[in-house]
């Protein structure tokens, strides 16, 4: 092949590099045709994402923000309280090793469901326990799981459970947080210990 063309080609792979790729800022809610998808907010989003991926029959976890009114939200504007948004987990899973009504258990398990708007130290609407069905044969596993849950806490539940609504991917630097800075202080202090109890008793 003569010179000129090996320089044709190698130019155009320096440009098509150079180009931005541009992702949609949503995700498809519904998984493929052999799994499933949830939607579920309890507190923090690093530590929730923590906790589920260690459930077996988890394929995925997608921390994200939805349940608000404001388009394309950044991380930023969902703190300023004023997107109405949640910091919530969006979870892919093989129903065939885990059902929804079981994801449903550990939800309930690892947080407290029963404080307004706050989980620890963690305190705004972006923390609130919040369930987004997406369909309605998961709000109403939801709404009879939180009956029974209601059993094991003295205080009421406070967790909301709405209708789907958009998903917005957080961004990348959250993503897988806690396994990727295994020394940051939040993790250490907060995610740390839970995930241990967790994994005790799995």
């Amino acid at each position: 092949m003569p010179r000129f063309h090996y320089f044709i080609i190698i130019f155009t792979v320096i440009c098509l590099s150079s180009i931005p790729l541009v992702f949609s800022q949503t995700l498809p809610m519904k998984g493929n045709s052999a799994t499933q998808k949830a939607i579920f907010g309890g507190g923090c989003f690093w530590c929730t994402e923590a906790v589920f991926r260690l459930a077996n029959g988890v394929l995925s976890v997608t921390p994200g923000y939805a349940g608000g009114h404001f388009e394309n939200p950044t991380y930023e504007d969902v703190c300023s309280g004023k997107t109405g948004h949640a910091e919530v987990i969006l979870v892919e899973f093989d129903p065939t090793k885990i059902s929804y009504r079981q994801l449903l258990d550990l939800f309930w398990e690892t947080h407290d469901p029963t404080t307004l708007n706050r989980q620890g130290a963690d305190v705004g609407t972006q923390y609130r326990s919040i369930i987004i069905s997406l369909d309605e044969k998961q709000r109403s596993e939801a709404l009879t799981s939180k009956t029974a849950a209601q059993a094991k806490f003295k205080n009421p539940i406070v967790t909301e459970i709405t209708e789907a609504s958009v998903f917005y991917p957080a961004e990348k630097y959250h993503h897988d947080f806690y396994r990727r800075n295994p020394f940051h202080p939040y993790n250490r202090a907060v995610i740390k210990p839970k995930v241990e109890k967790l994994t005790k008793s799995i």
